[in-house]
């Protein structure tokens, strides 16, 4: 089944890159970087969370020392 939201949004991005090669285009400035390594919020919650995720993922097994022999 297609999703209508998915086709409107191809449909506006495929219609944005062909009127881009147009001379009248309009002229969208470049994003200007933020100083800084974003927001404290998200970094905290991403450090959180790796952590729990290193406590909850098991370890690898380690090999049986009679198997070498």
């Amino acid at each position: 089944m297609l999703d209508p939201v998915a086709f409107v949004q191809a449909v506006n991005a495929t219609r944005d890159h062909v009127y881009s090669a147009r001379p009248d285009a309009p002229v969208v400035p470049d994003r200007t970087r933020r100083s800084g390594r974003g927001d404290p919020l998200r970094r905290s919650t991403a450090t959180i969370l790796r952590r729990l995720a290193n406590r909850v993922e098991p370890r690898r097994a380690k090999p049986c020392s009679t198997a070498t022999a």
